[in-house]
């Protein structure tokens, strides 16, 4: 008898002994496996099943029968108790119960202590094979994976969107431009303070101009929701024709308008759009400054240069002249579609034709609040453009064989953004062309420009509401013949910055010579009669030649663009001062050139934004707005309020606003010569000879307000006898009430 015949466990113990067991092999070598059967393998399990025995065969086969019916529990917890699971493999196969107590047995004393017996050896070669067996339905599975971690399960579709619209909002949130335009709005709210601290009673500098712009805002929604045929025919100026186009109409804040109604509801209005507007006035600056290549404290002195000059705080009671933002806006956007800089030149891979019509877009809308600011601006886009067409040509031309890629989708971006522009501008000169039909003696005479015109001098003198230096200047000030509209100081500090931005600058020389002139020749267009010549070759030459100039009455708001160049030479100036604190910071502290600057370095490059805004604090009055009579909300128009004038006109439009009823009151840039006659004739009222009048144009009703009448040409108005002139009187409060009966 052989050797194995007499101990069949004998061969797979010397086979150990020889070569690794196919299951200690996977072990060792997980990745050895990649779930597909060897060679090796397959010969390693012949040799083991022809070596066990017919009683551990029988344990293999119910083994194999237990794994077919999905007992996935056995083939993990094989390697970890391989004897146990025999030995229940055994009993459920049949087996007899010597097989069972010699397998059981053999687990226990390999359990309790190792042993080189044979029959320890055979127990353990059955666990192996009960492990590779195991493996063999798992081809997949990492012999390891029941020490592996969880896996975690994956995110819900829910989840994944949530994760996204996230991430999106915090990219949104943190973006220059969002910071920006929050910080436009911090800043003004903190900059025109106390604006916003009564907003439904107060109002900016006065209450003639400011209560005419809000009732402008209110009417203009007001028509766009209820008769969009009609916005042109106001409520006021009655019975006057094109009514709305007798000043600037500030049309397009009509969607700002077309919230809330009556004069509270305008008057809050009002006083939020007053801060908007610096707020854009800041941003556009910035923007269009960080386009052309300025660094990010350079373009913030930009801002606040343009925004908080001293000369606009003397015009903090009209809205059409301080709306400015949408200039420097509108500059910027087209700028970057044409992928446009003064630090990098054109760069044609940086086009964007999207950008391109948003700054046509932001253009239109910049000329829909008035033409004072808005005919200068589309003669400054014109020449853009011009300019721009002929350096490109001659660029072409001069240098051939050299493409300058321009590219159809800009082409027809600027075309129908241009065309669009311009349809606007036509669309707002229609009702004006109408009001110089109607009222001819309304156009700008060139000795009214000349009465507006400001020295030279003007540009150094500040308004009376500068914190800083209203009060130093009021000497000077008197010596204006209309300080209001003279008193151009863009400021100091920024004449200061401008001009070391003269020396030292990012930009390039030829870009500084270029701006230093476009501050000569706006200072010259600004001082209309007092500029070159009496004027003869600067405004007045504008004047005469270029449509719509005839329509603006004082040239010193050309001051706009001498602004806007100066603070864009002192952007380059303290562009380049934060560039050398950087380059002196790394030096110092052995650093890379594109590390950031240290806190002191960048703490210094925002002196110059503080000064500049330190010379724009204010000292802008906020006066109580008349309250509204209660008889103005429930009697019907056409009505005239007494006593009539142009400032307190105004008034009436604002308490207007509460249902909008048709007034002959209303006040403008000119009046009209009916209103003027009705108004000295109704200095009579009441009489036979003024309810005449008031038939004949229709006017039924008639309200005094007696606190204003007093002392003034209507005061007989207030108790005089109307017996027999078919006049009804009422009194409410401060209101006296006349009806005028049919006659």
């Amino acid at each position: 008898m052989s050797e194995t015949e007499k101990d069949p466990e004998a061969e797979p113990a010397a086979t150990e002994s020889k070569e690794p067991e196919p299951a200690a092999a996977a072990l060792e070598d997980p990745a050895a496996d990649n779930g597909r059967p060897t060679r090796a393998k397959a010969d390693a399990d012949a040799k083991v099943s022809a070596a066990t025995p017919p009683t551990q065969k029988g344990a293999k086969a119910g083994e194999r029968e237990a794994e077919k019916d999905g007992a996935q529990e056995s083939a993990k917890g094989g390697a970890q108790e391989p004897a146990k699971t025999a030995a229940q493999e055994a009993a459920k196969t049949g087996a007899t119960s010597d097989a069972a107590a010699s397998t059981k047995d053999t687990a226990t004393s390999d359990a309790t202590e190792p042993t080189t017996s044979d029959a320890t050896e055979t127990a353990k070669g059955d666990q192996r094979v009960s492990l590779v067996k195991a493996g063999d339905k798992a081809q997949d599975e990492d012999p390891f994976g029941s020490f592996a971690p969880v896996p975690e399960a994956e995110p819900s579709r829910a989840r994944r969107v949530a994760s996204r619209v996230g991430n999106a909002v915090g990219e949104f949130l943190g973006h220059e431009w969002t910071m920006a335009a929050v910080g436009s709005v911090l800043l003004a709210a903190f900059m025109t303070w106390p604006t916003l601290r009564h907003p439904a009673t107060t109002i900016p500098q006065d209450t003639a101009d400011p209560t005419l712009q809000a009732w402008q805002m209110s009417w203009g929604g007001h028509a766009l929701i209820s008769d969009p045929g009609q916005l042109w025919n106001a409520n006021a100026f009655f019975p006057d024709k094109y009514s709305y186009a007798f000043s600037d109409t500030l049309l397009g804040y009509a969607p700002a308008g077309m919230i809330g109604s009556g004069p509270v509801a305008a008057l809050v209005r009002y006083n939020i759009m007053y801060v908007l507007i610096f707020a854009l006035a800041f941003f556009g600056a910035y923007v269009l400054a960080r386009q052309l290549g300025a660094r990010p404290t350079g373009a913030v002195v930009a801002g606040a240069a343009f925004a908080y000059a001293p000369w606009r705080l003397g015009q903090a009671g009209h809205l059409h002249v301080l709306s400015i933002g949408g200039i420097a806006l509108a500059l910027a956007m087209l700028a970057r579609g044409h992928g446009f800089s003064l630090r990098d030149g054109y760069q044609p891979d940086r086009r964007r034709w999207g950008w391109v019509l948003a700054g046509w877009l932001v253009a239109a809308w910049q000329i829909s609040l008035g033409f004072g600011i808005g005919i200068p601006f589309v003669y400054a886009l014109l020449l853009i453009v011009v300019a721009t067409a002929v350096s490109w040509g001659y660029r072409h031309v001069r240098r051939r064989g050299f493409a300058r890629p321009f590219g159809w989708k800009l082409f027809f971006a600027n075309l129908g953004g241009g065309t669009l522009f311009a349809a606007v501008g036509a669309l707002m000169a229609y009702p004006y062309l109408q009001v110089l039909k109607d009222h001819p003696y309304a156009r700008r005479s060139e000795e009214l420009v000349g009465l507006f015109s400001p020295p030279l001098k003007g540009f150094f003198i500040a308004p009376p509401e500068s914190w800083l230096w209203g009060d130093a200047y009021a000497a000077a000030r008197g010596t204006l013949t209309w300080a209001p509209e003279m008193a151009l100081l863009p400021g100091f500090f920024l004449y200061g910055l401008a001009f070391a931005g003269l020396f030292v600058s990012t930009w390039r020389i030829k870009h500084r010579i270029w701006m230093l002139v476009g501050v000569v020749v706006t200072v010259a267009l600004a001082m209309g009669t007092h500029g070159l010549g009496k004027g003869e070759f600067g405004y007045l030459a504008l004047y005469r030649a270029l449509p719509g100039f005839d329509g603006i009455r004082t040239s010193g708001r050309l001051v706009v663009w001498t602004t806007l160049f100066l603070a864009l030479l002192a952007a380059g100036a303290v562009s380049a001062f934060a560039e050398r604190a950087v380059e002196l910071f790394a030096d110092r502290t052995q650093t890379e050139r594109s590390d950031r600057a240290g806190f002191l370095p960048r703490l210094a490059t925002l002196i110059p934004v503080m000064l500049v805004l330190f010379e724009g604090a204010h000292s802008t009055p906020h006066p109580v707005v008349p309250t509204t009579p209660v008889a103005m909300s429930t009697v019907q128009g056409p009505l005239m309020v007494l006593p009539s004038h142009e400032l307190f006109d105004m008034n009436v439009m604002l308490w207007s606003t509460d249902g909008f009823p048709k007034i002959v009151n209303g006040g403008s840039g000119f009046t009209p010569m009916d209103q003027q006659e009705l108004r000295l004739t109704m200095q009579q009222f009441p009489d036979a000879a003024t309810v005449a009048l008031l038939r004949e144009r229709g006017i039924r009703t008639v309200i005094v307000v007696r606190s204003q009448a007093l002392g003034s040409a209507y005061e007989r108005a207030i108790d005089a006898p109307i017996d027999g002139l078919g006049l009804t009187r009422t009194e409410q409060n401060d209101v006296v009430l006349y009806k005028v009966e049919a006659g």
